[in-house]
């Protein structure tokens, strides 16, 4: 008994079966995917730095666009307070180089009289119009000072004020118990509530007793 096949039985063919459809692709393919994400997300991110960089460079320029206006408001400003200040010294200069002209021109107005009555006594030779004319131009003086809140220091007989009244000479006296002013020997004025100048007095003092 032999082992032989027959002749006529026909041989057998392996064939694989083809893939599916809608199976999984290749390994190579899935390589690739991962690949492809990696270049996505660096795009993303170059493309989100140089929207940043834009940004920033829009800020700067803004910022320096702020600083060079600033910058020129303040010398506007640093140009205006120095004229501002020449001009009120210009004025404080002025004020008092002409400060007293209306002073002086009321004062120049008495010095008319003063050489009208000085012309009349020379013509005249007549002393009651001498007298007259002197008399009034003392009156515009007085009044002339009135005018400008300057009043003499009433002195009279009373009590020395050291504060309104200069002792010019003194006298002992056993008939007062304080200094008395017994003479005026030039006025003393206030200009307002100010003394602008005390008065000159002659004063009775208590006598030293020994």
């Amino acid at each position: 008994m032999t082992n032989e096949k027959p002749k006529d039985e026909p041989e057998i063919e392996f064939i694989p079966e083809r893939e599916a459809e809608g199976e999984a692709p290749a390994p190579a393919a899935k390589k690739a995917e991962p690949e492809q994400r990696r270049r996505l997300d660096a795009a993303d991110l170059t493309k989100a730095f140089k929207a940043r960089l834009r940004k920033r460079d829009d800020e700067i320029r803004r910022l320096r666009q702020e600083v060079a206006n600033l910058k020129d408001q303040y010398l506007r400003k640093l140009a205006e307070m120095e004229n501002l200040r020449k001009r009120l010294e210009r004025e404080k200069s002025e004020y008092f180089q002409y400060a007293l002209a209306e002073f002086f021109l009321e004062l120049v107005g008495i010095v008319d009289n003063f050489e009208r009555a000085l012309a009349a006594a020379e013509r005249e030779g007549d002393g009651a119009t001498f007298r007259e004319g002197v008399e009034l131009i003392h009156r515009l003086l007085v009044n002339f000072l009135h005018k400008n809140g300057v009043r003499p220091v009433e002195t009279g007989s009373g009590p020395f004020d050291p504060v309104l009244h200069h002792a010019m000479a003194t006298e002992e006296s056993d008939e007062v118990q304080e200094p008395q002013v017994v003479e005026e020997l030039q006025k003393g004025y206030f200009l307002k509530d100010r003394l602008l100048r005390p008065a000159m007095v002659k004063v009775r003092v208590p006598r030293k007793s020994g």
